[in-house]
């Protein structure tokens, strides 16, 4: 299952309350027998620790610049904590004993990935053009004007290639643990003669659960958003939902620009990726967080098959 942004929060205190909510369906699956890996995004968490740690460099005092993989890393932690917490709270209350854990999780990207050379993601706070450019200058950041709101840092969006953790969430699914992993996409890593080198970068959360969900043969990949179902001519009067849909199918949407590109286009084509690279018939599913448990048993959601 890939969490959307609206299973978590702006804040740490609006979090622990939606998680809370988020953990009854999870929960519900795990009920029917489910064995469930939880990915999630970290878009605003991450932002909120990469600015609070450049506010608090600039303002001097001795505290540390803080490199953005860290960030990254802190979110995982304090996100996975809540996640588990919320899901530990809702098994006990069930009688339900199940372990739950959170694996900090490093995804390997390419160094030579068409997205490092075209950074699109924004991050951290605003800036004026002056203050931007002498920190383009000081530390190599790339900036970019936001919607006349000031200049801000963009970081690259690789593709993700491999889950270095892979093995260890597999060994934990084989003991009966819901694993949280691949938080925020992972955090983005390169190979070198040395070693995994953390990199400036965030990987689409989507794609990396649909990689992690190809990669140990799920039998389904869930992605959980804001609508119980895909549509196409979205907010017009023709509007369509979809209840299934084909690779092939899908491939006529895209083309048509049917999908969103900062919303369902990843959505959709993590799916296909998942359906497209499972040798076992597995198959993709749309849906909201609160109707998942209807969404497997056909009632709503979206599903993609090969």
């Amino acid at each position: 299952m890939a969490l959307g942004g609206n299973a978590l929060g702006n804040t740490p205190e609006e979090q622990l309350r939606l998680v809370k909510e988020t953990a009854k369906p999870i929960v519900d699956l795990v009920e029917q027998g489910y064995e469930v890996i939880i990915g999630h995004g970290n878009g605003p968490q991450v932002g909120m620790i990469n600015l609070a740690m450049e506010f608090s460099a600039n303002k001097g005092g001795g505290t540390p610049y803080m490199p953005f993989p860290e960030c990254g890393a802190m979110t995982q932690g304090y996100i996975g904590y809540h996640l588990q917490q919320a899901i530990q709270a809702e098994l006990a209350a069930r009688g339900i004993q199940r372990p739950c854990t959170t694996v900090v999780t490093q995804v390997v990207v390419d160094e030579k990935d068409p997205g490092f050379a075209n950074p699109t993601k924004p991050v951290g706070s605003f800036y004026t053009k002056e203050e931007a450019d002498a920190i383009a200058a000081e530390k190599g950041f790339t900036f970019v004007e936001d919607s006349g709101r000031g200049w801000r840092r963009v970081v690259p969006s690789p593709i993700p290639r491999r889950i270095v953790e892979l093995g260890v969430v597999e060994q934990l699914v084989r003991a009966g643990a819901i694993v949280i992993t691949v938080g925020g996409g992972g955090i983005p890593v390169v190979e070198t003669e040395a070693g995994l080198k953390g990199v400036a970068a965030v990987i689409d959360k989507d794609r990396a659960s649909a990689l992690l969900a190809r990669d140990i043969q799920a039998d389904q990949l869930i992605i959980l958003t804001a609508v119980d179902r895909v549509c196409i001519n979205f907010n017009k009067p023709d509007q369509q939902a979809l209840a299934s849909i084909t690779l092939a199918q899908a491939e006529e949407y895209i083309g048509q620009n049917q999908f969103a590109p900062g919303s369902m286009l990843p959505k959709v084509q993590s799916c296909m990726e998942f359906v497209k690279g499972n040798s076992h018939g597995g198959v993709a599913l749309i849906t909201s967080l609160a109707r998942a448990a209807e969404a497997l048993q056909g009632k709503t959601g979206t599903v993609i098959t090969r």
